[in-house]
């Protein structure tokens, strides 16, 4: 009984957090139904998603990493909330990226007007930003034994390798989840929420050791706002230029050199 009272206090600081996730899925999901009915002009709507839609993906990420580094003896309880939650943004967030790297692969293979592309990574930016200060407001609450507002303002300082290792890390997580988000949009939906969330939990226990495999320049942004201010060559380089250069050389591939090959076979075939 005694054990068991022991472990109360963070039975009830993780369900602290956990609550707070979902308010803030719930209120998300308030805001988009809003949106949709009261915003017309695509401009503005498109805007208005994209920036709930980055701010719930950024404070949902900044509850899961205090819940890892409040209990890193429990990783698999981490990865299965990165795995539920990765299935919430996948089910809630239908129509926007929240990733500014999604946005330059539309652009780039025409699906988006670079106008509108201009428009989401505005919104992205803003939500990223607005999500830090959201999140450092309820923490200065104390709702939970490890919620300090002081907590979000310090660098955690998230690159535990050298500079070309955390490139390279960055860069592959992002070709291969964008690759895999551009091949199964004919996956059946349901299965392909599943399959991506899998995929992204697999990233991060990859890679979270060495950069937290975020491969998403916005939410790099709020999660490391401070590290940005104090060392920002090298953190605008992994967590920015990083992805989009996984972006870059999985659109080359796929749209250019892969085509190449297989109409140059073809027609050393024929011949």
């Amino acid at each position: 009984m005694s054990a068991l009272l022991g472990l109360w206090p963070e039975v009830r600081d993780t369900c602290t957090s956990l609550g707070l996730m979902l308010s803030t899925v719930l209120f998300v999901g308030l805001a988009r139904v809003v949106a949709r009915q009261q915003l017309h002009r695509p401009t503005a709507h498109g805007f208005v998603l994209e920036f709930i839609a980055t701010f719930q993906l950024c404070c949902c990420t900044h509850e899961l990493q205090l819940l890892s580094e409040h209990d890193p003896a429990h990783p698999t309880w981490t990865l299965t909330l990165i795995y539920f939650f990765s299935l919430v943004h996948g089910l809630t967030l239908v129509g926007t990226s929240c990733n500014p790297c999604g946005v330059m692969m539309q652009m780039m293979l025409g699906e988006m007007s670079p106008e509108m592309g201009a428009v989401r990574l505005l919104a992205q930016l803003l939500g990223a930003l607005a999500s830090r200060y959201c999140i450092g407001a309820l923490w200065s609450l104390g709702l939970a034994k490890y919620h300090f507002s002081e907590r979000s303002l310090a660098c955690k300082h998230p690159i535990h390798v050298d500079l070309p290792k955390a490139v390279t890390s960055e860069a592959i997580c992002s070709f291969i989840f964008h690759s895999a988000l551009l091949h199964s949009q004919e996956v059946r939906s349901k299965l392909r929420i599943h399959l991506l969330a899998a995929l992204i939990t697999f990233l991060v226990y990859a890679g979270g050791s060495l950069t937290g495999a975020v491969f998403n320049p916005a939410l790099a942004l709020s999660l490391h706002f401070s590290c940005f201010d104090e060392a920002f060559p090298q953190f605008f380089i992994v967590y920015w230029l990083a992805p989009s250069l996984g972006i870059l050389l999985m659109i080359l591939m796929f749209s250019f050199f892969l085509p190449w090959l297989h109409n140059n076979h073809t027609t050393n075939k024929k011949e």
